[in-house]
C-alpha cells in the first residue's frame, strides 16, 4: 500500500496544476528563496489535510459539496490575485528578481493548495484507501504523511530551482519585466484551471486505485 500510494502521489507532485505552476512562476520571476518558500507553505497545507483526514474531518467535508466548490472558487481567485499583482508590476530591475518577504511567499503556497479542491479529494477520500483498518491509524497516517512531504519537498524545491535559474538568465530590465509577467499569467492560466473544475472531473485518473 505504501508503495502504491507513492507512485500517484510523485506523479500528481510532477503534473503542472495550480502549485506547481505558483512554485515555477514565483521562482522565475522572484527568485528560488521565493520558489522554496512557497513549497513549504505548500506542504504545511498538506500536512493540515493529513490531519483533517486522520480524524475523519476531511470526509465530512468533502461530502459538502458546497464545500467543495467554494474552496474551488476562493483559490482560483487568490491565484488571480497573485497573478494580476505579478502582471501590474512595475519591473525588477536589473540586477535580481524583486524580493518576497518570507511570509509572503509561505502564504501564498498554503492558501493556494488549502484552497485546491484537488488536494481535498486526495487527502479526504483517496488516501484513505490506502489504509488498512485492521491495523493502527496513526502510524500508517504517519508513514505516508511524512512520505509524501519528503516526495513533494524534493520536487517542488527542484522546480524552483529550474526556475529561478532560468529567470536569473535574463538582466536586461525588459527580459525581467517579461519575466514577471508570465508569471503572472501563469498563476491567471492555473486559476482558470482550477475554476473549471466540475464534479465529474474532479478526481484525476491517475490517483484512483
Amino acid at each position: 500500500a505504501w508503495m502504491i500510494c507513492c507512485v500517484p502521489e510523485t506523479l500528481l507532485c510532477l503534473t503542472p496544476g495550480p502549485a506547481v505552476l505558483l512554485v515555477v512562476s514565483l521562482g522565475m520571476a522572484r527568485g528560488a528563496g521565493a520558489g522554496t518558500r512557497a513549497s513549504l507553505g505548500i506542504l504545511a497545507a498538506n500536512t493540515l489535510y493529513f490531519a483533517l483526514s486522520a480524524t475523519g474531518i476531511g470526509a465530512l467535508l468533502l461530502a459538502s459539496w458546497k464545500v467543495f466548490f467554494a474552496v474551488k472558487w476562493i483559490g482560483a481567485a487568490y491565484l488571480v490575485w497573485i497573478g494580476l499583482g505579478m502582471l501590474w508590476h512595475r519591473g525588477a530591475p536589473a540586477a535580481g528578481p524583486v524580493p518576497v518577504p518570507w511570509s509572503a511567499g509561505f502564504r501564498h503556497g498554503f492558501l493556494t493548495q488549502a484552497a485546491n479542491p484537488k488536494s481535498l479529494l486526495f487527502f479526504g477520500a483517496i488516501l484513505p484507501q490506502f489504509l488498512d483498518p485492521a491495523a493502527s491509524l496513526a502510524p500508517q497516517i504517519a508513514v505516508l504523511g511524512a512520505s509524501s512531504i519528503a516526495i513533494e519537498l524534493v520536487v517542488l524545491c527542484a522546480y524552483a530551482q529550474l526556475a529561478a535559474h532560468g529567470g536569473r538568465t535574463l538582466r536586461s530590465p525588459r527580459a525581467r519585466r517579461i519575466v514577471e509577467r508570465a508569471g503572472g499569467a501563469m498563476l491567471i492560466a492555473a486559476a482558470a484551471q482550477l475554476a473549471g473544475l466540475r464534479r465529474g472531473n474532479e478526481a484525476p485518473a491517475a490517483l484512483l486505485p
